[in-house]
């Protein structure tokens, strides 16, 4: 199993690096950041929480890493131009060299939205938009000059230079719903969805019909999840913690146990492990905690 860590944007820069340098030194696969400007005034914190940029931050932890794989968890589309988008990868894929993952959803927070004056579209609308997006990206990534005219986007001539490091960059589509599905079918190298064993297992089913329709092989789609995560041996505060974080997927328990958990996901055809560091304590705690989950899952 492939253990990648998220680092909270919400904390320091400092405390970022940190992280993501111990990780990178330590063997983890991959490190992301969530593509948001404020809390949500939920489960991911009060609207003025202070939040770091991710198309800022991933390019300068690429030139501070040199193993882990580096990408947005997810870039919601309603906030850049696809094609803007992919010229940002690119980049990063050079400052990199060659580790950059374009991770991007259909985009819901609507907060920010509100309070920046974005247009936030229905539900149905959005996955329509993100499925041209996606064809937008793989146009200007594989070898433009491209030409494309949707719905929501048109492309005429239109140049994406230089080409990226990687013979090809995997898009990374996030997302749940049978109509996101088709989208991971038709687009993504990687899919990725929060979630427990059981419920990744039922959308893994609904993922495979939607690539039997377009006669693609569903192995080909790479997948990862991610539960908020919490190191404890204490049985009260575990089940504490997985009620306040509900309906959020959220595992509490020993590094052995963690290692269980993920030899479940491996079963239901899960790849990589994403780990949230926000319950992993602070200091050289987190990075205890941290050398404890690899170390317990064998990486």
């Amino acid at each position: 199993m492939l253990l990648s860590i998220w680092p909270g944007a919400q904390q320091s820069w400092a405390e970022l690096v940190r992280v993501v340098r111990h990780a990178d030194s330590t063997g983890w696969h991959a490190a992301y950041m969530a593509d948001h400007f404020m809390g949500d005034g939920g489960g991911f914190g009060p609207t003025d929480t202070p939040m770091l940029e991710a198309t800022a931050a991933l390019p300068a932890l690429a030139a501070l890493t040199v193993n882990l794989r580096l990408g947005p968890l997810v870039l919601g589309n309603t906030y850049r131009h696809p094609a803007v988008v992919a010229n940002w990868a690119v980049t990063l894929d050079h400052a990199s060299n060659g580790r950059a993952t374009l991770g991007i959803g259909a985009g819901w927070q609507s907060n920010e939205h509100d309070q920046y004056g974005i247009a936030l579209p229905p539900p149905g609308e959005r996955v329509r938009r993100l499925d041209e997006a996606c064809r937008v990206l793989r146009a200007l990534l594989d070898g433009p000059p491209a030409d494309f005219a949707g719905e929501h986007y048109t492309l005429t001539d239109a140049h994406c230079a230089p080409p990226p490091v990687q013979e090809r960059l995997p898009l990374l589509v996030g997302g749940k719903g049978d109509r996101m599905l088709g989208v991971v079918a038709r687009h993504a190298d990687h899919w990725n969805l929060w979630g427990l064993p059981e419920t990744l297992a039922a959308r893994a089913e609904v993922l495979e019909r939607r690539c039997e329709e377009i006669d693609r092989d569903p192995s080909t789609v790479h997948r990862s999840t991610q539960a908020l995560v919490l190191l404890t041996d204490d049985s009260g505060r575990a089940r504490d913690f997985v009620e306040r974080a509900a309906p959020r997927a959220a595992f509490a328990g020993t590094a052995e146990q963690f290692a269980e958990l993920c030899d479940r996901y491996s079963a239901v055809g899960i790849d990589e492990v994403v780990v949230p560091d926000a319950a992993l304590g602070s200091g050289t705690g987190k990075l205890e905690s941290m050398d404890a989950l690899l170390e317990a899952v064998g990486r």
